[in-house]
């Protein structure tokens, strides 16, 4: 093996032979230049990684003599032995990072081996959505391992206009690379999605009242019986072929009726009565015995207004809520809600607001809010909680006698009811 100070006049004296060929440093073992048969030169270093010469020998390109000095490349090769000395294996390592699992294939590996089979469908068409639409295109490229803190608050700084989606793609991201940790697929306890400051989420809660309760009663009464009247767009082409005035009618199915009334009766939501089966209604003791749902296995306990309702309802098929098929459950109830929707004047009111509004009442009427989660099937107490500030009643009345006892005291005369003396009260 040829050797030789390494210097500038002597790497640009040494030609090229048939063969590649290497001339190694005389005051750094392992530091060398290759020459290549077609003049090209390269900086290269050789170790052996751990210890023990039964180890073979790697060897690692540091850089072009065109674009390194000698010095330079010097100075990386005595990096490069420095840190082989320490245990490490540059080589390996850069061979780790090159074959690094990108954002995407993580993301398909996830989605594959971890969303589909353990994920309800919702919740897997929630990831799905935010991870192709929002994740993949901004960083699907990048190594896993680089993606920084940074990039995962601009793309949350990106959505801000969309709170509710901006804060679910952080919490999709967190898990993913929770995952992935626990996989091995990267260092574990390396999460870019931690600590990312969520934006401030408005719940979007309505109730209806119960003005708003009669005027939708009425319209799904009417939807029932003799239809509730379509309009049409008079300006497109199409307006010519219309039915009527008088025919334009819509008579929803009595399944359909009692999915709207059996929401508001339940508080359930939507898909645990539109994949209701029969099976699951236990008649005798008003219950249904929902055996998966959001929160696991439920069981809704059944009002007399709800009883009624499942007992009048012809059944046909296996599901409670008939569709077009027997044997499948009815997809949704879009068209219809919007026809009674229109027709009660709600106005922006969603189905999941039944389910609001059957909190609200309960909460409205004292029922204390342990009750109220446990008729909706809520897990976590935090859940049942954005209802506190209905469940008023105990502080309305406890407001109402001491303001009572102090008009009395002031001799206001507008107290009433039960009065105790400020004399008599106890301190």
């Amino acid at each position: 093996m040829p050797t030789a100070r390494l210097t500038k006049r002597v790497v640009d004296g040494l030609q090229p032979d048939d063969k590649p060929y290497i001339t190694y440093d005389v005051d750094l073992k392992g530091f060398g230049v290759r020459i290549l048969p077609s003049g090209v030169k390269s900086w290269v270093v050789e170790y052996r990684p751990g210890v023990g010469r039964g180890v073979a020998k790697k060897r690692m390109t540091i850089g072009s003599v065109a674009t390194l000095t000698a010095d330079e490349a010097r100075n990386a090769a005595r990096d490069i032995l420095a840190s082989v000395r320490l245990g490490s294996d540059p080589l390996g390592e850069r061979a780790k990072a090159r074959d690094a699992a990108t954002v995407s294939d993580l993301i398909d590996q996830f989605l594959s081996d971890h969303v589909e089979p353990k994920r309800k469908p919702k919740t897997a068409e929630l990831y799905r959505h935010v991870l192709n639409a929002y994740v993949r295109p901004v960083v699907g490229k990048r190594k896993a391992v680089d993606v920084t803190k940074a990039n995962i608050a601009k793309l949350h700084h990106d959505l801000r206009d969309r709170p509710y989606l901006a804060n679910r793609t952080i919490a999709v991201v967190g898990s993913m690379y929770s995952w992935a940790g626990k996989r091995g697929l990267i260092p574990d306890n390396y999460n870019p999605a931690n600590k990312v400051e969520k934006f401030k989420e408005d719940r979007r809660e309505r109730f209806l009242s119960v003005e708003e309760l009669e005027r939708l009663g009425a319209a799904i009464r009417e939807a029932e019986s003799v239809g509730i009247e379509w309009t049409v767009d008079e300006s497109k082409p199409t307006a010519k072929h219309a039915s009527k005035p008088g025919n334009r009618r819509v008579v929803i199915s009595p399944h359909v009726a009692a999915a709207f009334r059996l929401l508001l009766f339940t508080g359930a939501r939507l898909r645990e009565i539109l994949h209701l089966r029969w099976e699951w209604v236990d008649m005798e003791r008003g219950l249904l015995l929902l055996p998966d749902s959001k929160s696991g296995r439920k069981a809704i306990v059944l009002s007399a207004p709800a009883v009624q309702i499942l007992s009048e309802l012809p059944r046909v098929g296996d599901y409670v809520i008939a569709g077009d098929r027997a044997d499948k459950p009815r997809s949704d109830l879009k068209r219809p809600w919007a026809a009674i929707q229109r027709r009660a004047g709600l106005d922006g009111v969603r189905l999941h607001d039944l389910r609001h509004t059957y909190a609200s009442v309960g909460a409205g009427s004292g029922l204390g809010l342990p009750v109220i989660g446990k008729l909706l099937g809520h897990t976590q107490v935090s859940t049942t909680q954005r209802y506190a500030h209905l469940d008023n009643d105990p502080l309305k009345r406890a407001t109402d006698t001491i303001g009572a006892t102090i008009a009395t005291a002031l001799g206001d005369g507008t107290a009433s009811g039960n009065v105790v003396g400020l004399k008599n009260a106890k301190r």
